[in-house]
């Protein structure tokens, strides 16, 4: 027997996806935004409802309905549960139900706008992620948050390299000598603390020692004069593996996380980012440049 979409949900969906489809949507709209884009996204996995550009726009806005839930307090067990109960109901829903493509039609409408988008702010409650998906010839910054350690400019993110070659990467600008000899991530581990460490304000800070992780930097070079912050003529720029950015997107978005740099007198220079909407601006950046 063929397990058809409700009226109720088929009219709720429909409704929320054509008003949450932009940016901002999906930060007031907390779990019922997501479950309506975690549904369609789960049954484009199974149907292959959309092309690439319309389904990666949608994964995009999904993890960032997600971050949104978590930063409006919702608990990180409520929005796994809303991920499941609509993954559950799409694995019901037959691929053939008339009512499905009628959602199919009106959210690949609704989403068509984003594969033309060529930039993005992903705005948090301390820090932005902006995503840049222009083409370029030379080096670029395709997603990066500002910072600062001291008195010198950092930026964190994905770059990309004349060649077209991607990686997570920090640019720092420090003034004089010495220089740094490593650079590493630290962040919460969630295998050792399923949850970020909140404030009283509800706000996150970096959790004790003993539950953090690290991840140093694979190698260093001089950066590209594009992706020095303004007024800079010189900078390092200190490259991750691609698995840091899986940790990053496993984070909490109120939480911070923090870039160190080590120096041979064991002084160490802190530049702290926020998690943010981290793996939905990476989501956008992947759709590819336009």
């Amino acid at each position: 027997m063929r397990i058809g979409l409700s009226r109720r949900f088929t009219r709720a969906t429909l409704v929320a996806l054509m008003l949450a489809a932009g940016p901002a949507g999906a930060r007031a709209d907390g779990t019922g935004t997501y479950y309506d884009r975690s549904f369609v996204l789960a049954a484009h996995e199974k149907c292959r409802l959309f092309q690439a550009p319309v389904a990666g726009a949608l994964a995009a806005a999904t993890l960032q309905a997600r971050g949104a839930a978590l930063r409006a307090g919702t608990p990180e067990t409520t929005v796994r549960a809303t991920a499941d109960r609509a993954r559950g109901r799409a694995r019901q829903v037959s691929c053939a139900d008339p009512e499905l493509a009628t959602v199919r039609d009106r959210v690949a409408h609704a989403f068509a706008g984003w594969q033309r988008i060529p930039r993005m702010d992903f705005i948090g409650d301390r820090g932005t992620w902006t995503a840049d998906r222009v083409g370029r010839e030379a080096a670029a910054w395709r997603l990066a948050q500002p910072s600062t350690t001291g008195g010198s400019p950092v930026r964190f993110g994905i770059s990309v390299n004349a060649e077209g070659q991607e990686t997570l990467s920090a640019v720092v600008s420090f003034v004089g000598q010495p220089r740094p000899y490593a650079a590493r991530l630290v962040m919460r581990d969630p295998a050792l603390a399923s949850r970020p460490w909140l404030t009283a304000a509800g706000g996150a800070v970096l959790p004790p020692v003993r539950v953090r992780q690290q991840v140093l930097a694979e190698r260093t070079a001089q950066a590209a004069q594009t992706l020095l912050a303004t007024g800079r003529k010189q900078g390092e720029i200190w490259t991750f593996p691609a698995t840091a950015g899986d940790r990053l997107a496993r984070l909490d978005p109120r939480e911070p996380f923090v870039l160190e740099f080590l120096f041979r007198d064991g002084s160490v220079a802190p530049a702290v980012f926020e998690a943010g909407d981290f793996a939905a601006a990476r989501a956008f950046v992947a759709m590819g440049p336009v």
